[in-house]
Order: structure tokens, then sequence, then C-alpha cells
């Protein structure tokens, strides 16, 4: 909406629910993830008649809606809207406002509330939101009065895209949505982006200039196509070696040739032991936080090793590690102008060498049982589709697609950094709905399924086809694990039992298959294709296999050290010449 459209705003009397539909699309907002509820029937009928320009998508659990607002915003970089109800339908949702907070997404959620007149009387499903939301949220607010709806959604969408994304939570009272207002719709406003300061990339450029193993970290949410291949040019100009955070593998092309892993939950020993003796970090978008520093022991301690860090919120940068450099921009404009500049890398063999371990960590072991898992992920690699989305869950089997899959350009692999189980399917889900045509594969273990696998109905409802991949090894296996190593063979409270997962999508009409071995696999995954339904395909694994690189007997022998046990002793660090004397290291 421009500046004349604005200020010939609508002015014709309209009910507040009405008023916030109107406000959604004023933001372009076009799609909608709900649980419905008495608390919010206004905003209902007031989407009613936006039928046609905003998509309704109604979820089976508040959770589950949620989690797809917050697939769509991590996909698309532009907010979905979810709505749940108060009290319950609130504490089910919070769980994707933290997903959103922990991963950087923007994220609208409503949330109907009592009338204004019954508050502070512990009202039926009563909740102060302000309170509830303020720890979990960018910013948590209530409208009171209709006439400020299209002030404060606006102002909502620019607090959830700016600087650091995340959520905001706005609470709707009751009989403000029936309130009959004149008042203008509010216009989005284009903001321009932070740029980065030319003085601080030509000192980046200077300490890149002066290592010999430097490594760039990628991470952060904000990224556009144009960003991502302007940092990949950058990245190829200077052999930059680049790891991905913590279920970040959608920022970069796994096939490049300078890929060379991810630093997160399972990342591979050989790469983080070459972390330790990198001279230049370079962190662009990374907060380096507890899983991409594996747990705050990578770069022990601060100072030890010189830190870039690059990030749209300044506040953001040193709040974890004191950087030697700090760039506040916007990392699109930020992979711009490091583009243009002149390559001076000296550090092919380094690059050359965490490449070779990065494929020699994709060599499939020869794993006991019949079905391989490392191998039914390479076959997976080949089987999906150039522009496929993979959705994770969190879970120890969720290690076994980034260790042996090099997602390639345009596919996108998303998950929950915070380690939410029951984000999978859902947000599979709301991938597919979000783009019908692009092949949508959920990854999630039995614990995580049947959490949230009920919002497989919420896909036959929208006519959507995700096929979904069910780990099924009988337990909760992180827990498992770390139980084994503190507790060995004291199994407590992680043991499962589970449903046939073929008959529970078979009974919605889907198609569903087991898999025991590891040549069923790329045949079922091909019918799963061809029967256009949604689709679980319920893979046997061994649950001895208790992580890629670990079997429970390790676990008890003690041959697997349990995480964060110690933290390993750095290299000596490179000593540095004094500022504006460098130019060689010794």
């Amino acid at each position: 909406m421009d500046l004349s459209q604005a200020r010939k705003g609508r002015l014709a009397t309209r009910m507040g629910g009405r008023v916030l539909a109107d406000a959604l699309l004023a933001q372009g907002i076009d799609h909608v993830f709900a649980v419905p509820g008495e608390s919010y029937l206004d905003v209902l009928d007031g989407l009613y008649d936006n039928r046609q320009k905003l998509k309704l998508v109604t979820c089976r659990f508040e959770a589950g809606a949620v989690h797809m607002a917050e697939a769509y915003g991590k996909l698309t970089g532009r907010p979905a809207a979810a709505f749940v109800t108060r009290g319950p339908g609130a504490c089910h949702g919070s769980i994707g406002v933290h997903v959103a907070m922990q991963d950087s997404t923007p994220l609208l959620l409503f949330v109907g509330q009592i009338p204004l007149a019954d508050s502070g009387r512990d009202s039926f499903q009563e909740v102060d939101y302000r309170r509830m939301f303020s720890p979990l949220a960018k910013w948590a607010t209530q409208i009171d009065q209709a006439a400020r709806i299209p002030e404060i959604v606006a102002h909502a969408v620019d607090v959830a895209l700016s600087g650091r994304p995340g959520p905001v939570v706005i609470a709707l009272s009751e009989e403000m949505q029936r309130d009959q207002v004149s008042v203008r719709d509010v216009p989005r406003a284009p903001v321009s982006a932070p740029m980065p300061d030319p003085a601080a990339i030509a000192r980046m450029a200077a300490l890149l200039a002066q290592a010999r193993r430097p490594l760039a970290v990628l991470g952060g949410s904000g990224w556009t196509a144009a960003g991502r291949a302007a940092f990949a040019a950058f990245a190829a100009t200077w052999n930059l070696p680049v790891a991905v955070g913590f279920r970040r593998q959608a920022l970069f092309d796994g096939t490049r040739e300078n890929f060379v892993g991810d630093l997160g939950v399972g990342a591979d020993p050989a790469l983080v032991a070459k972390a330790r003796e990198a001279d230049l970090i370079l962190a662009i978008g990374s907060r380096l936080g507890d899983a991409v520093s594996q747990g705050y022991t990578l770069f022990e301690p601060p100072g030890d090793v010189p830190i870039v860090q690059v990030h749209p919120d300044q506040a953001e940068i040193g709040r974890v590690y004191r950087p030697v450099l700090g760039i506040a921009s916007d990392l699109n404009a930020f992979a711009a102008a490091a583009a243009d500049l002149p390559s001076h890398g000296l550090w092919d063999d380094w690059t050359a060498e965490l490449r070779r371990l990065r494929e020699a960590g994709r060599v499939v072991p020869t794993y006991t049982g019949k079905l391989n898992l490392g191998a039914v992920m390479r076959e997976l690699e080949v089987l999906l589709t150039p522009d496929a989305i993979v959705t994770t869950d969190a879970g120890n089997f969720a290690t076994w697609a980034p260790r042996f899959i090099n997602f390639s350009e345009h596919q996108r692999y998303i998950g929950p950094t915070n380690g939410a189980m029951g984000y999978a399917v859902p947000a599979a889900v709301g991938a597919k709905i979000a783009f019908p045509d692009r092949m949508v594969v959920a990854t999630v273990g039995d614990g995580g399924f049947l959490m949230t696998g009920q919002e497989i109905a919420t896909a036959f409802h929208h006519g959507v086809a995700p096929i979904v991949l069910v780990f099924n090894n009988q337990m909760y296996g992180t827990i498992r694990m770390h139980q084994e190593r503190t507790y060995p063979a004291r199994v407590s409270g992680t043991a499962l039992t589970n449903p046939d997962f073929a008959k529970f999508i078979e009974a919605f009409g889907g198609h569903g298959e087991l898999v025991t071995r590891t040549e069923e696999f790329a045949p079922a995954f091909a019918r799963a294709v061809a029967s256009g339904r949604p689709a679980v395909i319920e893979l046997a694994t061994d649950p001895e296999q208790i992580t890629t690189r670990a079997t429970i007997a390790d676990l008890r022998a003690g041959r697997a050290a349990p995480k964060h046990a110690a933290k390993p002793k750095r290299a000596p660090a490179v000593p540095r010449a004094p500022a504006g004397t460098r130019g060689k290291r010794t």
C-alpha cells in the first residue's frame, strides 16, 4: 500500500474482528494458522470476509498451528499469523513462540482474551499474556481498543522483522473485537536495511589477509536468495571454508567444495577439532550460542581466537564471545559488500583438508543390523528433488541427515534450534501448504511423531501431501543416550510402546509403509511419492545404534565421552602482532 492509498484509507465503520483481518492483509500477511476458539469468534468472521486473500489453515493442536506459522516464516522470511484461544490454547502454543525466539524467526501469535471488564477476577481461562510471554517473545502486548488495531499490528510486523527477527504475541480483548470503529488501515513501512561500515569491511579483509586457518560460521535468519548467492561468491573468491550453525543447512550449498559441515549437536568431531585450530572465525549471522560453540567450549577462553561477528542486531554482537571486530549490518547487505572484496587468501590446503574431512565423515560405516540409516540417508540425498524442503524434529535421529546429506543450493533443511520435539510434522504440513509444488519430507522420531503427528489430518483437510519418515527405535533416544552415559544399564522412563505407524496414516486414507531393510527404502520412498497422498514411512531402526557414532554398548563401556564432560584444551594461540604492524604470523 503506497502513501496515497494510506491517505485514502477506508473509513467505513467496521467491527474490530474485520479491522484485524484487514490489518493483516495491509501488512502483506496471507496465511493464518489457527485452532478456533470462542475467544476470537469475531476475528474468524473477519477472516471469512477476506477468505479469497487470507488462507485460513485449521489445525488440530495449538502447538502444531504455531509450528506451521514458524516454518512459514523460516522459509519465506515474512511472518505468518497464528491464532489460538485463551488459557490452555495459549499455553499449548507457547512452545512455538520459544522456537521462533531461539531460531530468530518472524512470527505473529494472536491470543483470544477474556473481556476486559472481567480482568483481574481470575475469570474463566484468564492469563496476563504480557507477563506470560515477555520472556519468550520480542514483544507481548494486548489490544483493548479496536481503533488501535491497525497501528499495533503494523508495529508488531516491524518488531518481528527488525534486528534479530522473532515472535510477537498480541492478546485480543473479547469485547473489543465486536466494537464498531471507523479507522484507516496502516500500510507497510519499508525500512532501509542497516548497511555495513565500509571501514569495517576493509578491517575484516585485513584480518583475513593475515589469517592462515580461517573458518566462516554461517547462521541467523533473514537471508534472501540474493544474499546467499553473494555470500557464496565471497566465500568462493576467498576459498573460505564454510561451516553452518546448528540446523542452518538452508543457508549454504553443501555440494560446494568449500562447505565443511555443521557445528551443532552431533557435529563431526574432526570438524570441531579443526575449528579449535582456526586462527580467525567469521561468525556471519551466528550468535555462537550453546550448540554451535559446543557448550561454550569451542573458543575458550574468550579472546583466544580473533572473531569477526556480523549480525543485524548490535545487541547480539559480543553477547557470547567478545569479537575483535563487530559489524552491525543486514546480512544480505554485508554479503553484497563482501562479495566485492578482492581475494588475498592463502589457505587452499586448509580448506581442502576440511572438505576432505567432511566427505570422509559421509562415508557410510558398516553398522550392525538390517537397516543402515547412513545408507538410507545417502539414498535420500539422491531421491530428493532439487528444491525439496526437509523438516526435522529434535532427537538423536536428527543427526543422521546432517552427517550424510549435502543439501544443495535450492533445497531447504529446517528444524528447531531450541530442541523442541513435535516440530517436524506440523512444519512439513505448513511448508507444503506454503509451497504445494515442492517435495516436502519430515524426519521425526517415534517420540516426536506422537506429540504432534495428528497434524497429518491438517494435510488431508487442506489437500497437501508431505512425506513423513518416522525413525522408530522404541525409546526417547536422546534421553536414553544421556542416561546410559550417566547411569549405565539403569533404564528408567525412556522406553516407548508404539502403534503401527503405517496403519496410522492408512486410517486417514494416506500411504503407509514399514521399512526394515536398507534395500527396501528407495522403492518405498518412490511409492510414497507416486501415491500423491500424505505418506508415512516407518524406519525400524536398531535401538542399539544410539547415535551415528556410538552404540549403547559403547556408552556403557565408557567409549563415548559425555557431552561437554570436559573442556578440551586448545592449541596455543598464534601470537598476534601489535595493532598497525600486522602482516605476518609467526
